[in-house]
């Protein structure tokens, strides 16, 4: 399996979990907050994986760096929306409209990514090398998952830094 398979099927599990939540009536506190903790285990480290086996190939690519600076950008976004929704889901106010937000946020983001991102990747990247990305990317998400938030959220900003200066900031904060 290509990368490409490999991600859009994460991206049809985290949208259906998304139609899940919005689906809910507005007083299911526990099976909102069950739902919202399962996206956060599917999108981060999804995200995470993504950018450090994908994102980073792309961005080594001077035709497709551009594209792969973007996609950073909207993860950023998406886990934005996704933290709001981790504090309204503790607070009891109106959650369906950040819900509503980070769902239109990433079919957004996912659709770029599987139509142009994918496109140019399939233009830079062998068969053989978008395989091996598979098992890499498949292999990074328990071990993030495993990890936790935090040290996640240090390698988002490892992964937005130059590549000369990633393994520095890495070895500072382990």
């Amino acid at each position: 399996m290509q990368i490409y398979e490999a991600l859009k099927k994460d991206h049809d599990k985290v949208k259906q979990l998304l139609n899940e939540l919005l689906a809910l009536p507005e007083d299911n506190d526990v099976a909102r907050g069950a739902l919202v903790s399962q996206i956060r285990d599917e999108l981060i480290p999804h995200a995470r994986a993504e950018e450090s086996v994908f994102y980073n190939s792309l961005r080594a690519v001077t035709a497709t760096k551009d594209i792969a600076m973007h996609g950073y950008k909207e993860h950023l976004e998406a886990e934005a929306h996704l933290r709001m929704l981790q504090i309204k889901d503790k607070t009891d106010m109106d959650w369906k409209e950040t819900a509503q937000k980070l769902k239109d946020s990433l079919e957004q983001h996912i659709a770029e990514e599987e139509g142009p991102m994918f496109t140019a990747a399939q233009r830079v990247l062998t068969a053989e090398e978008a395989e091996m990305m598979t098992a890499a990317f498949e292999r990074l998400k328990p071990e993030i998952k495993e990890e936790g938030l935090m040290k996640s959220t240090w390698d988002m900003m490892a992964n937005l830094m130059p590549m000369r200066f990633k393994s520095s900031f890495r070895n500072l904060h382990r």
